[in-house]
């Protein structure tokens, strides 16, 4: 689909891949990000279009009414194919091998993000803060209402992004942001269950 705004020529990447988690194909590092695996005909698309970088995606399982958003790590996936971390096919409510449809977006640079851990274990450990800040250097954006997960000491942990503020919204159905752009931002902590 390609659109033509001001006399500048602009593309959009949109397409539907079935979904496979990254363990299919040894990928389990992955796990703990929001990259995902595409296909290199994806990669062959994209460069044709004048997009914005890095590649980030809206992913929705339209079956669902869910979605969430990701950037990219390879482009290395069997055609038809799009391998996911567990975490982010839990958030879609996606079975192996369901469709799952992607859209090339631009989200604006991150300032604030409020998490909340799903259980208060996590605030245990000795420095959630540093943990946080270390395991967010794996995203390239956050979506509000998704739930990721955070390794540490041989344990995961879920938290949940409850609230995000950047230069400008992405409205949608699950929160007053959609997806926010990683940046250098500041983030606050609240209690668990």
């Amino acid at each position: 689909m390609f659109h033509f705004l001001g006399g500048q020529y602009h593309g959009r990447f949109e397409a539907t891949y079935r979904a496979f988690p990254l363990a299919f194909i040894d990928k389990q590092s992955a796990e703990y990000g929001d990259k995902v695996i595409l296909p290199p005909s994806a990669l062959d698309r994209l460069a044709s279009l004048h997009i914005e970088y890095p590649m980030l995606f809206k992913i929705s399982n339209n079956n669902k009414g869910r979605c969430t958003h990701c950037g990219v790590l390879e482009f290395v996936a069997q055609e038809g194919h799009v391998y996911l971390p567990r975490w982010m096919m839990a958030n879609l409510l996606l079975s192996e091998g369901q469709p799952v449809s992607f859209a090339n977006v631009s989200l604006p640079k991150g300032s604030y993000v409020k998490l909340q851990p799903v259980t208060s274990d996590f605030l245990d450990i000795s420095n959630p803060k540093a943990v946080l800040e270390r395991t967010l250097r794996s995203y390239s954006c956050l979506t509000v209402g998704d739930c990721f997960v955070v390794h540490y000491n041989n344990k995961d942990y879920e938290i949940e992004v409850r609230a995000a503020l950047g230069a400008a919204g992405c409205c949608g159905g699950r929160g007053t942001l959609q997806g926010l752009r990683h940046s250098t931002c500041g983030f606050s902590l609240t209690g668990g269950d």
